[in-house]
């Protein structure tokens, strides 16, 4: 299991658009991919858990992936949170 923890800068959170290109991304991987605010943890692959968490800008989301492509996942995820949120 990798992980890795960002502070959103979107000014508008995780809306609709940036959700919809982050469950397009993580959907490309074999491995688990999980978003957890607050303890709550949501499918990154599934748009109504994504936009359910309603994540702000400022907050801290955790993305967490587990299998086979699990570092390539978490690389990858890193680098479009940093650019995109």
């Amino acid at each position: 299991m990798k992980q890795f923890t960002y502070v959103v800068k979107d000014r508008a959170g995780i809306h609709a658009r940036p959700a919809g290109m982050l469950v397009k991304k993580a959907a490309g991987f074999t491995s688990s991919v999980m978003l957890l605010k607050d303890g709550r943890i949501e499918d990154a692959k599934r748009i109504f858990g994504v936009m359910g968490l309603g994540v702000k800008c400022g907050e801290e989301v955790t993305v967490r992936a587990e299998g086979e492509d699990e570092e390539v996942a978490i690389t990858e995820l890193e680098d479009f949170m940093r650019n995109h949120l």
